[in-house]
């Protein structure tokens, strides 16, 4: 198939919402791309397909962390790009993965140039406050940031996928042959790396029995995927709830043994 300029330009806007740290939208929900590719595929046409490309691209990222504003990688870009060039290419879900992971990391140098240009809104805010300009903040701290993060988002990711996705035939017919095969068997791997950052999260502390009453419990109850979550969802609340309540009777031992000791 082949992606209109209007296609284009809705995945550059799903990407500029994904990153754009706007409420309800960003990091926690519209950035990861199981729901970048859904939606990227219901624009063209092949919701089902997205959400399975996403789905598999967003497996790598189980584990992804940002800290201290560091961004490893951009999952919003890899996640819409990789699934769009994966259904205008018609690539195999390997193949789009280990296409999607070079493409998230390279939509690092996006998040380096936001965060290098947002310090002038900062001054321009400081002014304003100078000034007592309160009611102009909004504008340094909202309005300007969010149209440079459409420019330096939206209308890349628009070229990348309108271009792009017309030669994504033409590269793979350059890559066809064993070159296409190694890129299959590196993004068939690739899963695996993200699931085992997980695992290194999970497998610490009391965690360690609910991996393995997991574990047992979905191999050998052969239970659907979606009752398994809401077991294990019921599962985290009752712990949390558990813990919760021991707390606050630990912590008043420990204050009433202290309290004992200062007497005598």
């Amino acid at each position: 198939m082949e992606m209109t300029i209007i296609q284009a330009v809705l995945c550059g806007v799903v990407y500029w919402l994904a990153v754009g740290n706007l409420p309800f939208v960003g990091l926690w929900s519209l950035q990861r791309p199981l729901v970048c590719g859904m939606i990227t595929g219901l624009i063209l046409g092949h919701p089902v397909q997205g959400a399975v490309i996403g789905a598999t691209i967003n497996l790598v990222y189980l584990g992804f962390m940002s800290a201290g504003g560091s961004m490893p990688a951009d999952m919003g870009l890899a996640g819409v790009l990789g699934t769009a060039y994966a259904i205008v290419g018609g690539l195999d879900t390997d193949t789009a993965l280990a296409l999607a992971v070079p493409i998230g990391i390279l939509g690092t140098l996006v998040w380096a140039g936001r965060m290098t240009f947002d310090c002038f809104f900062v001054h321009m805010a400081d002014k304003y406050i100078e000034k007592e300009q309160y009611n102009k903040i909004w504008i340094a701290n909202v309005l300007l940031p969010q149209i440079m993060c459409f420019c330096m988002t939206a209308i890349p990711c628009a070229l990348a996928a309108y271009f792009g996705s017309n030669y994504i035939q033409g590269i793979l017919a350059v890559l066809s042959g064993k070159v296409l095969t190694v890129f299959q068997i590196i993004g068939g791997l690739m899963p695996a790396l993200g699931i085992a950052i997980t695992l290194q999260y999970i497998f610490k502390g009391e965690s360690r029995v609910f991996l393995f009453a997991g574990f047992l419990l979905a191999v050998y109850s052969k239970l659907p995927l979606l009752t398994l979550g809401v077991i294990a969802l019921l599962v985290a609340i009752v712990y949390v709830q558990a813990t919760s309540a021991a707390k606050p009777a630990t912590a008043g031992a420990d204050y009433d043994d202290e309290d004992d000791e200062e007497d005598d």
